[in-house]
């Protein structure tokens, strides 16, 4: 394998990520430029390709672009901000060819909705297979506390990150065929243990005072570092859908799916989703639960602005 292609599957490698597997599978299959590998064919059949060019379609008829965002719309007071694919933190090759979503960009929209006077309430329109941890808690926490109204709308899957964000909203709502769940995080490893093709055997050495810089999977000791570590991000995660969904941690780590996917109607009936809908229907309703005078309260969002910024810096 060639020195660049090991170097991008070491750096996929080495974060947590809560994402469906065969996503993550497919994520490194492209960084690897295996077009034909079979997790990528197993992907093509599941309708994502399609699902995702309908969502495009989708949110450019739910209204006009939303100034200064670069993917938001907004219709009666209602500003749309898609989350689609495998969601990572910034825009990089990987991401563009795996049809996904960078979440500082999403983010970004999610603030300019949030500060615009167009706006009185937001809709994050969600089909995600899930993504990176990194930048998660941040995004999650700003979703929570947003000074407007913010309902989550699931078009094909809600999984692992995805749902994470999502969860965060004051409402969620799904289409009937939608799926929601995947709560865990996951990291995937490989170490070398014959000689490659190219004749030569890799060595890593690592300081002495950090063991666990390097886990080696191969040793208990190395499993016991990841799982400790993968562990305790599933805590926040837990903890924040937990506190949202009005839930204690017990009751998520018991009835939200065990890491598994569970369909729209099972999702409303242990409380991961509010309800079943379309699109067109949630955004007139949500235009007609507003009003055409309600105006968002500035001083509230000042207030929980204030407030993050002081918890961030202590």
């Amino acid at each position: 394998m060639p020195v660049p292609t090991r170097a991008a599957l070491a750096a996929i490698r080495a974060q947590p990520w809560a994402i469906l597997p065969e996503y993550l599978d497919a994520i490194e299959a492209l960084a690897e430029r295996a077009m034909a590998a079979e997790v990528l064919q197993v992907l093509a059949g599941d309708g994502h390709a399609a699902r995702h060019a309908a969502n495009l379609d989708a949110v450019a008829a739910t209204g006009s672009p939303l100034e200064g965002a670069r993917y938001a719309t907004v219709r009666d007071g209602t500003a749309v901000v898609p989350l689609f694919g495998p969601i990572f933190p910034r825009a990089n090759l990987v991401n563009a060819s795996a049809g996904g979503t960078a979440l500082d960009a999403v983010m970004r929209d999610f603030r300019v909705a949030q500060g615009s006077t167009a706006v009185d309430r937001v809709l994050l329109l969600v089909d995600s297979p899930g993504g990176v941890v990194s930048g998660l808690g941040e995004a999650a926490e700003a979703i929570r506390g947003a000074g407007k109204p913010v309902t989550a709308f699931v078009t094909g899957i809600a999984a692992s990150a995805a749902y994470w964000l999502a969860s965060q909203a004051a409402e969620i709502v799904a289409e009937s065929s939608a799926s929601v769940g995947s709560i865990g995080v996951v990291m995937s490893m490989s170490r070398q243990v014959q000689p490659g093709s190219d004749g030569r055997q890799a060595y890593e050495i690592t300081s002495s005072g950090a063991p666990r810089k390097r886990p080696d999977p191969s040793t208990d000791e190395g499993r016991a570092a990841m799982q400790e570590y993968v562990d305790a991000l599933e805590d926040v995660f837990v903890a924040d859908v937990a506190a949202s969904r009005k839930k204690t941690p017990a009751y998520v780590r018991r009835e939200f799916g065990q890491g598994g996917m569970l369909s729209a109607a099972r999702a409303v009936e242990v409380g991961m989703a509010d309800r079943i809908g379309t699109l067109e229907a949630t955004l007139n309703g949500l235009a007609r639960r507003a009003g055409p005078s309600q105006q968002p309260n500035r001083r509230a969002m000042a207030e929980r602005d204030l407030d993050m910024r002081q918890r961030r810096a202590s």
